[in-house]
């Protein structure tokens, strides 16, 4: 405890850790919860998040699936319709294009060719993401895509604490919730606060405050962005963060707001720049903050082309924390 206050000491954590705890939780809280995926039984999950479930709980709460994405995501709709509260893991969110059908025409639709009759209390979980030499077809970031779909709601946690208890805040929302958790961050640590218990999936955050740019960002991209503003601290430039989190529904609220009081954006994306995430944010900037803004927004993304194998090409190929410095530092001091 810490005497001085009273509170209990911060918990440090792993992001995979934070992630199991969540799984655990809902688990023993509700007997209609449960997990299937790929490999999330006796392998304890690709990336170790359900290691220990297993034998905690048995086959009937913790189900390996075969290799049919589009069948256990459909098994997994049909449950949560019966009323059960279904926990889907997709190993990779590439291998979620094999269960797109389900996804997009039953998962995101049936409330609303219901008239409301029928909810889909859904949760998928997926691995998202590059930065483990894990080459072009287990490299993707297609939370933008999914962003795309109205039905849906798009979770990217990028703290330990949103890895922690943002699947509480999914299990109970009575539609289909996506939550992508980068593979680059499973080792990140980080500190969780006992005093916190819940967490708002409706809103972005900030995380780092400032005057002179804003810089959008989520998943692994935080990081980046937060390391950016250190650096940019020490040139003088005070760059707000925000932790976008919630990538549909979009929160226009917090966004325009950081933007109307920096005039000046940074939007990082790591997923291809062509209809992304980032070419939204910055149509709606656009759309409403025009005359607000006293230079052209910047976006920050990933190449466009597949994601190398080889470790620097796979670098070179990302956003990295030195093109959010020099975009940042061009904008508020252009040449």
């Amino acid at each position: 405890m810490n005497a001085e206050k009273g509170t209990a000491a911060p918990l440090r954590m792993t992001y995979r850790e934070a992630c199991r705890q969540a799984i655990r939780e809902a688990l023993a809280g509700d007997p209609k919860t449960f997990i299937m995926g790929e490999d999330v039984g006796l392998y304890g999950g690709c990336y170790a998040v359900t290691k220990g479930l297993l034998e905690e709980f048995g086959p009937m709460r913790v189900r390996d699936t075969p290799l049919a994405e589009s069948a256990f995501v459909g098994a997994g709709i049909g449950a949560a319709l019966a009323g059960m509260r279904p926990i889907v893991e997709i190993m990779t969110c590439n291998f979620s294009l094999l269960a797109l059908d389900q996804i997009l025409n039953n998962a995101a639709t049936i409330s609303h060719m219901s008239g409301g009759q029928f909810a889909v209390p859904l949760v998928i979980r997926m691995a998202t993401g590059a930065g483990r030499q894990l080459a072009a077809q287990h490299s993707h970031s297609l939370e933008g895509w999914y962003a795309h779909i109205p039905g849906l709601k798009v979770l990217a946690p990028a703290t330990v604490e949103d890895a922690r208890y943002m699947l509480k805040a999914a299990l109970n929302d009575p539609n289909p919730v996506l939550i992508f958790e980068h593979i680059v961050l499973y080792n990140a640590e980080g500190e969780l606060d006992p005093s916190v218990t819940a967490v708002d999936i409706s809103t972005a955050k900030v995380r780092r405050p400032g005057r002179a740019v804003t810089i959008l960002a989520y998943g692994n991209s935080l990081p980046k962005a937060l390391q950016a503003a250190d650096e940019l601290a020490r040139d003088g430039i005070d760059a707000e963060v925000i932790d976008l989190r919630v990538l549909r529904p979009l929160d226009n609220a917090t966004i325009f707001q950081s933007v109307t009081k920096t005039r000046r954006c940074v939007i990082v994306d790591e997923g291809w720049k062509s209809g992304s995430i980032s070419a939204e944010i910055a149509a709606r900037l656009s759309e409403d903050l025009f005359f607000e803004l006293d230079a052209p927004i910047r976006r920050i993304c990933s190449r466009e082309a597949p994601i190398p194998y080889a470790a620097h090409l796979e670098a070179a190929a990302l956003p990295q924390m030195p093109h959010i410095v020099d975009a940042a530092r061009r904008l508020v001091r252009p040449a």
